[in-house]
């Protein structure tokens, strides 16, 4: 029954993920209704047929609007908003924050700085929003009005009809090793927050008291001029992130290619980090000295203590990171794609 678990995964990546599960028990109800106890292939592909292209019986039952982009193109539209929308909104208030907070040791009043984030965040989120919204609405309207010799997804008078055959090219994806869109979101989305951290960690990562009119920055943690001397590097890591969400987003499943690419990504970022976070400039003496008055130790322990505490962690999670994505790897490894046992 590959055929029919194919069809319906070609359906189901198109419904709404509310009602996603009752739609495809629905078809696939109706699929096995219409066949015999003991289908033959061909029987199976008539049934299909009967049914036509997937792409057009999900958008039938889509609730979603589908006027100022054209079905061809919706879905993928409405995704990619749904990935920069957060992530941009996400560097605009991180900067906004890492901008205020030296202004607020300054003023030393936490409801100054308070009330300018909120009041310039506001404005920020609408800003990044309604440019986000319009270069991609700008994009796919150009993209929807040229031909640039793109397949078209959703059927058109140029378009070959479809047929059960062109389920062939559609490899079937076993649920244990799938990559659903909210990991890739997910990776997305913690790429651009710790890298924006990062190039602001002076005035986001420290000390701070509270000294009556709120709480106040005390000292940054960490040098900048060291962080940024090491540049180039943390530039190869997040485009290595980001080149791993794409190729997961492309992939839809932890195949061999993908779980190298993550081992590969994952030691190079230890390794990288690891030589950071161990360079004795990294940390400000201003924060070493409060530390080791905070819980009576030399400023020795402190220093070596924290780097090779936070190196280590590091290393445990991404030994767990590479551990995870090798299981999710063989989970569903000796499962055949579906396009193999058609040529058989």
């Amino acid at each position: 029954m590959k055929w029919i678990d194919v069809y319906l995964q070609e359906v189901g990546r198109r419904l709404p993920e509310k009602n996603r599960e009752d739609i495809l028990l629905e078809i696939r109800s109706t699929i096995e209704d219409m066949l015999p106890e003991d289908p033959t292939e061909k029987e199976v592909k008539d049934v299909l047929q009967e049914l036509g292209d997937p792409v057009t019986l999900a958008h039938g039952y889509s609730e979603k609007p589908m006027h100022l982009i054209g079905p061809r193109y919706y879905d993928t539209y409405i995704s990619l908003i749904k990935m920069i929308l957060p992530i941009a909104i996400t560097i605009s208030l991180i900067s906004l924050v890492a901008e205020n907070i030296i202004g607020s040791v300054e003023e030393g009043s936490l409801i100054t700085m308070i009330l300018t984030i909120i009041g310039e965040g506001i404005w920020r989120v609408i800003s990044v929003g309604m440019q986000v919204f319009f270069w991609i609405t700008i994009i796919f309207a150009i993209i929807e009005r040229v031909d640039l010799g793109m397949e078209d997804e959703y059927p058109g008078p140029q378009r070959k009809k479809w047929t059960p055959d062109d389920l062939k090219k559609v490899a079937h994806v076993p649920k244990k090793r799938a990559i659903s869109q909210w990991e890739v979101y997910g990776a997305f989305l913690w790429t651009a927050i710790w890298g924006t951290v990062y190039f602001h960690a002076d005035h986001l990562l420290g000390i701070y008291e509270n000294q009556g009119e709120g709480l106040t920055f005390i000292t940054p943690a960490l040098n900048q001029d060291v962080l940024l001397s090491y540049w180039p590097g943390v530039v190869l890591v997040i485009g290595l992130e980001i080149a791993l969400a794409l190729y997961k987003l492309l992939k839809k499943e932890w195949t061999k290619g993908v779980v190298w690419f993550h081992t590969i990504q994952e030691l190079l970022s230890i390794g990288i980090f690891v030589w950071i976070i161990t360079d004795e400039r990294l940390f400000q003496p201003a924060f070493i000295s409060y530390i080791s008055d905070l819980f009576g130790v030399s400023a020795a322990q402190v220093e070596n203590g924290l780097a090779w505490r936070i190196a280590a962690i590091f290393i445990i999670f991404a030994v767990w990171n590479i551990i995870d994505g090798w299981m999710k790897y063989k989970k569903g490894v000796k499962k055949t794609k579906l396009t193999h046992e058609f040529v058989k």
